[in-house]
């Protein structure tokens, strides 16, 4: 065989190895990544379920608590709340009006000057006869994880009622807990029926969420924004 042709036939064989080798270590890698990913969902799925065990309520039948952290989600364009937040905040209300809470804490997202939660949050409440000085704006809410933390860091809640839909309250609830507020929670499930493929849609993405959640109390990461500490709570509680 000339020297030309079996130099070529080698550099083949070894590109082909090359290639084989590359292909093989990459399907290894992306079946451990499978792996790891639906163990670590599996193992905070349980994690968040046992924190939550014996901690959701109806709004009739929550114990009462001094205060009621509302979480925040989307604000339509013209500055009200979306449906699900609108849901959120009945509940609340009637928290507030049957004497389950005292004061509520609205909890949300003010990242840009324009889109504003915990104010769309506050007008609603207000609209609907709960008195201004007994709604406390936490802007810095950017998650449920930010949310938990500030309120025990920054606004120094100790004890609340955590107000969310009911596919999200477990997680709440439970990182509330591990992050030193002892939380009851009471979830919407109006929604569902109302608006079962958004509902379905945030069901399952709980999955990749419980998986943040867990990462999140274990690093003890702080909020993205702490800020110090504010007494809107405790006057909100001492007034009326």
């Amino acid at each position: 065989m000339p020297i030309r042709t079996t130099v070529s036939a080698g550099l083949r064989r070894v590109r082909e190895n090359g290639r084989g080798r590359w292909l093989r270590r990459a399907v290894l890698a992306g079946t451990a990544g499978v792996v790891l990913v639906t163990g670590g969902a599996w193992a905070s799925t349980s994690w968040i379920r046992s924190g939550a065990d014996g901690r959701t309520y109806t709004a009739e039948a929550v114990p009462e608590a001094p205060v009621a952290l509302v979480l925040g989600t989307r604000v339509q364009p013209d500055g009200t709340p979306s449906p699900f937040l609108s849901a959120r905040l009945e509940i609340a209300r009637e928290l507030y009006a049957t004497g389950k809470v005292r004061a509520i804490l609205v909890s949300g997202d003010n990242m840009r000057h324009e889109y504003n939660e915990p104010e769309a949050m506050q007008r609603w409440l207000v609209d609907r006869g709960v008195p201004a000085d007994k709604v406390v704006l936490d802007y810095a809410g950017f998650d449920t994880y930010d949310s938990c933390a500030r309120a025990k860091r920054v606004f120094g809640v100790d004890r609340a009622t955590v107000v969310t839909q009911s596919f999200h309250l477990a997680r709440a609830v439970t990182v509330c807990r591990h992050l030193g507020v002892d939380a009851n929670g009471v979830g919407d499930e109006t929604m569902q029926e109302l608006n079962n493929r958004t509902w379905r849609i945030s069901s399952t993405r709980e999955y990749g969420a419980g998986l943040k959640a867990a990462v999140d109390v274990l690093s003890g990461r702080d909020p993205v924004h702490l800020g110090e500490r504010e007494t809107g709570v405790e006057e909100a509680l001492r007034t009326g």
